[in-house]
């Protein structure tokens, strides 16, 4: 099979722009989230708008795995159980070959990701830290259940943390042993010809479309939020 080094001049687009926002937004957006909490309870305000626009973001690519271009959709990329199985044989023996979009692994890794995140921030709307903040859906939950989910929460995240470790190695992998700059790839939203073939390469990024479902997705996530039940307040005590 052709190595992608071997045919750089000529490149197809794959990624489209949502796509390449969402991750590197995402990236940014999960790193304030790590950094605010680190930072203590008087950063909660940030530490909460970087979970909003998780959560939004989060259900963007979902939406946008079922209505978004060639390869940002799920049934375009996900395989089978056995697929991937296979896909993994032949990554231990060396002959795992190269994907226009995911491979079978780099999908499931996606979906994990997707779930994971997701669970993540809907766990911090409940949030209580014990202290002086609270989740802006606390009200729905008593004391004691939003103190657990709370701690589920701060559990979940090593988990993600490893996952996203894991998702970092996979790229140096491609770039060290495969020669794939899987990164620049989702900045430029291109890869080499000789991996693309021109029936897989994308034409348009349907930027409105994108642009109409974050839009949604906020707003209903504002209209939540401003219509829960306050939560219990702390200065009472």
């Amino acid at each position: 099979m052709t190595s992608p080094s071997q045919d750089t001049a000529a490149e197809r687009r794959v990624w489209d722009l949502p796509v390449r926002i969402f991750h590197w937004t995402l990236v940014l957006a999960v790193a304030g989230a790590w950094v605010t909490h680190q930072l203590g309870i008087s950063y909660f305000v940030y530490h909460l708008w970087c979970g909003y626009t998780v959560l939004v973001l989060v259900g963007f690519r979902i939406v946008w795995g079922l209505a978004g271009t060639r390869h940002a959709r799920f049934w375009n990329f996900v395989r089978n159980p056995l697929a991937t199985a296979r896909y993994a044989l032949e990554l231990l023996r060396g002959r795992d070959g190269h994907y226009a979009g995911h491979n079978p692994l780099g999908a499931w890794m996606v979906v994990l990701l997707l779930l994971a995140l997701l669970a993540q921030a809907v766990l911090g709307l409940f949030g209580n830290d014990e202290i002086s903040n609270l989740g802006p859906l606390n009200g729905y939950v008593s004391e004691d259940l939003g103190i657990e989910l709370t701690s589920v929460h701060r559990k979940l995240f090593w988990w993600i943390a490893g996952a996203i470790g894991l998702h970092v190695a996979a790229v140096v992998y491609h770039r060290v042993a495969k020669g794939e700059n899987l990164v620049r790839a989702m900045f430029t939203g291109r890869k080499p010809a000789a991996v693309v073939p021109q029936s897989e390469a994308i034409q348009s990024s349907r930027l409105a479309l994108a642009v109409l479902i974050v839009a949604l997705l906020a707003g209903a996530l504002a209209w939540v939020v401003q219509h829960a039940p306050a939560p219990q307040d702390f200065s009472l005590f």
